[in-house]
């Protein structure tokens, strides 16, 4: 794992290609940023978003920013100006059973890797926010027993890259963000659809107040993350 340094000046202008052409001018034939929607929820899946960029890729559309940064409707349309944007993206999913046995990281990683699945990845540098290497972390007991699981080894990426911010930062990052949560948000309002007592358009299976009160009251579903403690105190933030 490599890391880079803090946020410069480029952070008060939004996301930009600088830290992405910086490592494809160091002789990264490819960048791809990663980010994940859903860690802190209680219910529902979480979604990794991974977008490829190239010395061919051209600035990101105006107005991209952070998926926290942008209102519902502005993600939506974010999401569709960004479908064509870059040399590639796609999401990987991991349920609310993968979390229980996986544990968070393991499922985390698993929906990073089933993203990365679909992407041309040889040789490619992995652009990742914060400071927790969550994608090449050694793998949980479950995930080690599981003989279909994947592996980032058989992806052949070349590093993984640590930026702290890198989603209010890295355009690569940014974009992944959305796609993540314009995805993320879609399912669970097709979810609520089949559960509508839990409020999940609304509160997307975090811990509102409300939403801990249902399941109290009715019980978790099966898309609520058993060994998560379902009872505890009001938690609506994360991502």
């Amino acid at each position: 794992m490599a890391s880079v340094g803090p946020p410069d000046a480029a952070r008060q202008r939004g996301p930009t290609l600088a830290v992405e052409r910086g490592l494809l001018a160091a002789g990264a034939p490819r960048v791809i940023g990663m980010d994940e929607v859903g860690r802190g929820a209680l219910a529902g899946p979480v979604c990794v978003g991974a977008v490829c960029v190239t010395r061919e890729t051209p600035d990101p559309p105006p107005g991209l920013a952070d998926s926290k940064e942008l209102r519902p409707a502005q993600r939506e349309t974010m999401a569709q100006a960004l479908a064509t944007w870059g040399a590639g993206w796609s999401l990987g999913w991991a349920s609310a059973a993968d979390v229980d046995r996986y544990g968070i990281i393991g499922a985390l990683r698993q929906a990073g890797l089933r993203a990365l699945s679909t992407l041309a990845c040889e040789d490619a540098t992995i652009l990742l926010d914060g400071h927790h290497d969550w994608l090449s972390a050694p793998l949980t007991l479950a995930e080690a027993m599981d003989d279909d699981v994947p592996s980032l080894g058989a992806l052949a990426v070349a590093q993984v890259v640590m930026r702290v911010k890198a989603d209010a930062s890295c355009a690569s990052v940014a974009a992944a963000s959305v796609h993540a949560k314009v995805a993320r948000d879609q399912m669970m309002g097709r979810l609520a659809a089949e559960y509508p007592a839990y409020g999940w358009a609304e509160n997307k299976g975090y811990g509102s107040a409300e939403h801990r009160e249902v399941i109290a009251r009715l019980g978790p579903t099966d898309q609520h993350r058993r060994t998560w403690h379902l009872f505890g105190p009001k938690s609506d933030a994360g991502r």
